[in-house]
C-alpha cells in the first residue's frame, strides 16, 4: 500500500514534467528548423551580392517586389539626381576595423530615370560636418549617371527611433515612401538602391557601407532548450527517486 500511494504520489509531478518537457523540446525543434531558414537565407543573400549587377527592375514589376526574394540583389540603374529633394538620414557607419563607429547622415537622393519613374539612392555617408550639400559641391553630380548598388527593403521604424519631421529636414528611417509624400513625387519605387563603393567626385558622399547582419544564433537557443529539457529530466528522475524510496 505504501509503494502505490508512492507511486500514486508521482502521477501529477510527472503529468506536470511531460507538459513541460513537450514545451521544451518544441521549442529546441522549432530553434533548430530557424536555423535552417536562417541559413538557406544567409546563402541566397550571399548568391544575390556575389551575381553580377542586372538592370534595376522595371516599373512594372514594382508592386511584386518583396523583399525576400529580391532584397540584396546587386543592380544598376541610370537617371539624373533630384539634389533639391536630397534627404538625410540620421546615421552611424558600421565598425572600423578599429571598433569605431562615426556619427553623421546617409544621403538619400532620388534619381529620376529617362521614363520618368523614380528609384530612391542611398549615395552613402556624410560626416556631420558635410550636412550643407555646398560643403561637398564635387559630389552633387549633375546631367545622366549609372549607380550601381543593392537594393534594400524600406527600413523599419523600432521603437525608440524618433518620428520624421520633413519639414525640418530631420529624417531618421530610409523610406522611399515617406520622402516621395515628403516631396509630393509620383512612380516612385518601393525600394532603395544603396549604392556601391565607387567614389564619388571629392568623396562624399562614400557608399559601399552596406549591413549585412543577421544573427544566427539558433543553434545556441535549441541547445539550451534542449539542455533545459535534459535538466528537467533529470530533476524528476532525482524527485521520483526519492520519493518511492520514502526519502
Amino acid at each position: 500500500m505504501i509503494v502505490a500511494a508512492r507511486w500514486r504520489g508521482l502521477i501529477l509531478p510527472g503529468v506536470l514534467t511531460l507538459l513541460v518537457l513537450a514545451v521544451l523540446l518544441s521549442l529546441s525543434a522549432w530553434q533548430f528548423s530557424r536555423m535552417g531558414w536562417k541559413e538557406a537565407l544567409l546563402a541566397r543573400i550571399e548568391a544575390r551580392i556575389d551575381a553580377a549587377p542586372v538592370p534595376v527592375p522595371p516599373e512594372a514589376d514594382w508592386p511584386a517586389w518583396r523583399a525576400d526574394e529580391d532584397e540584396y540583389r546587386r543592380v544598376t540603374v541610370e537617371g539624373r539626381f533630384l539634389h533639391d529633394r536630397e534627404v538625410l538620414v540620421h546615421g552611424n557607419t558600421p565598425r572600423d576595423e578599429r571598433g569605431r563607429v562615426f556619427a553623421g547622415y546617409y544621403v538619400l537622393t532620388p534619381l529620376a530615370r529617362p521614363d520618368g519613374s523614380i528609384v530612391v539612392v542611398n549615395r552613402g555617408f556624410v560626416p556631420l560636418e558635410n550636412r550643407d550639400p555646398a560643403t561637398r559641391a564635387p559630389g552633387q553630380v549633375e546631367g545622366e549617371v549609372v549607380v550601381s548598388g543593392v537594393m534594400r527593403a524600406p527600413q523599419e521604424r523600432g521603437w525608440f527611433l524618433p518620428a520624421d519631421d520633413p519639414a525640418k529636414g530631420e529624417w531618421f528611417t530610409r523610406d522611399p515612401a515617406a520622402i516621395a509624400a515628403a516631396f509630393g513625387l509620383a512612380r516612385v519605387a518601393p525600394f532603395i538602391v544603396e549604392a556601391d563603393g565607387a567614389s564619388n567626385p571629392g568623396g562624399l558622399p562614400r557608399g559601399g557601407l552596406t549591413r549585412v547582419s543577421f544573427p544566427n544564433n539558433h543553434l545556441e537557443y535549441a541547445l539550451t532548450w534542449l539542455g533545459l529539457a535534459i535538466g528537467l529530466l533529470g530533476v524528476f528522475a532525482v524527485f521520483a527517486t526519492k520519493r518511492l524510496k520514502g526519502t
